[in-house]
């Protein structure tokens, strides 16, 4: 079977997997693998979903301390910065059960492999307990799958054993097959999750990507939702679609959102 037919193998397997599934209830929660029923969140609840985000090249260190503060208040599970911010907030929260995540290769994940390796075991050695990479969106259009897989391989290789690893596909740069091989490619390179986009280049986390993309990982692996999501609604629907976590800047908006309106 040559490349070709392998691709449109993997499409209509995705395909048909993705209408059996159609009107079940069961999402995933944090913890990738777990499944239940569409919840009901508080906002306490929904907190515990939130990679609280500050990725802005602009952003100064009294910023950093309020994401840190907030990560505190609201009891994010993690906050999410820039590789060269890692040591400063892994510092400031440490012991209080707070996850560090770091984006590598971030926001075009086209530098070479080695070099995003590399970033990936100082964010680790600086405090980093999870790794957010973005993958070689080039090599995956021009159909190098095997350029793909070595490069989130490489970067499994350079996690240690407990550090999640979530893999950036930046959806809305791809098509339906790009999405559907990406997923397939992270699952099989041993990723640990597989992420919508980086924000920095347009587009968003949207429902039926995060539909299709639980469809193709399936209930093991956890999928982040990243990208444009503003409140608590949104944020529910995403998770009701099949995120298991999620990236946001607008952390606090949302959850605060949530306490005036209620539980959703």
């Amino acid at each position: 079977m040559d490349q070709n037919e392998l691709i449109d193998k993997i499409t209509k397997e995705v395909a048909a997997r993705l209408r059996g599934q159609m009107g079940t209830t069961e999402t995933p929660n944090t913890n990738a693998g777990t499944t239940f029923s569409k919840p009901r969140l508080s906002a306490t609840e929904l907190a515990r979903y939130i990679d609280h985000t500050l990725l802005k090249p602009e952003a100064i260190q009294p910023q950093f301390d309020q994401l840190c503060n907030e990560a505190l208040q609201y009891k994010f599970m993690s906050v999410c910065v820039n590789s060269s911010w890692v040591p400063y907030v892994a510092k400031k929260l440490r012991g209080t059960g707070i996850k560090i995540c770091s984006v590598i290769g971030f926001p075009l994940g086209e530098m070479d492999t080695r070099s995003k390796a590399f970033e990936t075991r100082s964010a680790i050695s600086s405090g980093a307990d999870e790794i957010d990479m973005v993958i070689n969106v080039g090599a995956l259009k021009s159909r190098n799958l095997k350029l793909v897989e070595e490069d989130i391989r490489a970067i499994k290789r350079a996690c240690r054993s407990n550090t999640i690893l979530k893999v950036i596909i930046e959806t809305h740069l791809l098509t339906e097959e790009e999405k559907v091989l990406a997923c397939e490619i992270s699952k099989k390179a041993d990723a640990d999750y597989v992420k919508t986009c980086t924000g920095f280049l347009g587009g968003g986390a949207t429902v039926p990507d995060i539909a299709l993309m639980r469809a193709v990982v399936g209930p093991k692996l956890g999928v982040k939702a990243s990208g444009g999501i503003k409140d608590f609604g949104q944020a529910v629907a995403l998770i009701n679609a099949g995120a298991s976590r999620l990236g946001c800047g607008a952390s606090v908006a949302i959850i605060t959102g949530a306490e005036v309106k209620g539980n959703y």
